[in-house]
């Protein structure tokens, strides 16, 4: 969206015929707008300032994040094998009811439109409602992904009648058999329960929330037809090698020949289907997809995780790319807006081995923690570049080692005590377990 010159964010919210549930948050090329009934953000500027593109102003960062991810807890009752955090059992450390709110009041401030909390299952938390009503009381809008296991019908009933709450269903097969493998027996069908309580509690456009493998790439189509269903949403994102996804990442990211398939199908939905601009690689094919076509890591988005640590994105769990803690003297606006990391992600980047390729201003190189994670040099082209470049670095890479996250709560040997030994029971030693 395109003004004309204003001086002032008040002009800005006139000129742009703004909804009267806007929120507008000035930045240096002019305001994001965020409209918390549809849940739609728009862009203003001025039009003397409208000669770089979004993706350029973008590149530089931002003074607050669009949104971010909060992953509240890594306790789990899934184990799914490409789990991006490889979450399974609780972290004692992890942010207090008090501390979480400290941050949203930071938010707040901030001007932070939403959060996508997760996990682990973040509702296993025995605070997460209290988190979410303390959130939507002060303006951050929350959307949580969730295995669906304990969305009861009084659960969804209140979702559906909470303002500013959205929540994603994850489902990786439209199929038991293909969705069990990866998340776990049963799981398609709690999914599905969860998704029919929802639909009943008269919740429209819920998401459904699909991570695109070789296995499922063949059922676009059965998904698409799944979410109608329910008049749901469907979400597509990527499969990244990070957390357990490394291990599964040979055998279950999608061929050349499914990228295709995937980007062509992508094409003809349009705006219908969300991505989380996880494709943005594959905008090289040709016409680029909705979305930003580029790496929001540090500059529009990033991670906090269960104990207050600020990573540049969610699949970058390494020390490599952890910015601060919001526990630290200053918080997280001073982890987002002075850290060496997000500082030094914000430059100029360098096109590296793309920089010849004509082709690089639609892929700009592709996903950080793909390359990062496949051993590639972030200056490189991504491991699924679809003009064959990443396989043919991963080939020569041959078994050199690669980097391992930093956190792996699922592989950790059990306490020899009784407590969180069960990924349920997210208590203290000597309080009573939640389950």
């Amino acid at each position: 969206m395109v003004c004309a010159a204003s001086t002032s964010v008040g002009e800005l919210t006139r000129a742009a015929g703004l909804a009267p549930d806007s929120v507008l948050r000035p930045e240096r090329f002019g305001a994001l707008a965020y409209d918390f009934g549809t849940r739609r953000l728009s862009f203003v500027r001025r039009r003397a300032d409208a000669a770089r593109s979004l993706a350029n102003e973008f590149e530089t960062g931002l003074d607050a994040p669009i949104c971010l991810t909060w992953e509240l807890t890594y306790a789990c009752n899934l184990a799914c094998v490409h789990c991006l955090s490889s979450s399974g059992r609780r972290d004692p450390r992890e942010l207090t009811t008090a501390e979480c709110m400290a941050v949203i009041d930071e938010l707040e401030r901030m001007q932070v439109f939403y959060v996508n909390i997760g996990g682990g299952e973040p509702t296993v938390r025995r605070d997460f409602w209290e988190l979410v009503d303390y959130a939507v009381e002060h303006r951050v809008g929350v959307k949580f992904s969730t295995n669906g296991s304990r969305i009861t019908p009084q659960i969804a009933a209140r979702i559906a009648s909470t303002d500013y709450v959205d929540v994603q269903v994850s489902l990786d097969g439209a199929t038991a058999d293909v969705n069990d493998v990866i998340r776990g027996p049963g799981s398609y069908a709690t999914a599905i329960t969860a998704m029919e309580r929802l639909a009943e509690a008269g919740f429209e456009g819920f998401k459904l929330s699909v991570v695109v493998t070789r296995e499922n790439v063949s059922q676009l189509d059965d998904f698409r037809r799944l979410a109608d269903r329910y008049r749901a949403q469907l979400r597509l994102t990527r499969l990244r090698p990070s957390g357990r996804g490394a291990d599964v990442w040979d055998r279950l990211h999608p061929t050349a020949a499914q990228q295709r398939e995937l980007y062509e199908w992508l094409l003809a939905q349009g705006e219908s289907v969300l991505t989380g601009d996880s494709f943005f690689h594959l905008g090289a094919y040709g016409s680029s997809l909705p979305g930003l076509n580029l790496c929001g890591a540090g500059r529009v988005v990033c991670l906090i995780d269960p104990i207050g640590d600020v990573y540049a994105c969610p699949f970058v769990i390494h020390e490599q790319f952890l910015a601060g803690n919001v526990r630290d003297p200053g918080g997280f606006a001073r982890v987002w807006r002075e850290s060496d990391l997000f500082t030094s992600l914000r430059e100029p980047q360098h096109a590296g081995a793309c920089e010849s390729c004509g082709l690089f201003d639609k892929c700009r190189g592709g996903c950080m923690a793909a390359k990062f994670f496949t051993g590639l040099p972030l200056a490189g082209p991504d491991p699924e570049c679809v003009l064959g470049h990443g396989e043919r670095l991963l080939a020569k890479r041959g078994d050199s080692p690669i980097p391992r996250p930093s956190v792996d709560m699922s592989k950790r040997p059990v306490p020899a005590r009784a407590c969180n030994e069960s990924p349920l029971e997210i208590v203290a030693c000597g309080e009573k377990p939640l389950v």
